[in-house]
């Protein structure tokens, strides 16, 4: 998937397609670098690396993903270096 799949649709948000990729992925979680990739497959997918960060930190605070670090939930407020992103699970 793409930002911009389709010409007659308007592309949709950063958060709602990093929701949509994690939902494709399943129960797993996925790097923000996987997460670009799966965005902009063929095009410049560095440049999503810091809107990614920041569209998972709002998402976080709102509850709709979760933030692992070393295989752990994160303080969205504060955490650094690798981080991996899921979908709160609901078991």
């Amino acid at each position: 998937m793409t930002l911009q799949d389709s010409k007659s649709s308007p592309a949709p948000s950063l958060d709602d397609a990093i929701l949509k990729v994690l939902a494709d992925a399943g129960s797993g979680t996925l790097s923000a670098p996987e997460i670009a990739h799966a965005l902009a497959p063929d095009g410049d997918w560095h440049g999503l690396l810091m809107p990614i960060r920041r569209s998972a930190v709002a998402l976080a605070l709102a509850g709709r993903l979760v933030i692992y670090r070393k295989g752990k939930p994160a303080d969205p407020s504060d955490f650094r270096g690798v981080y991996r992103l899921g979908l709160p699970r609901h078991d």
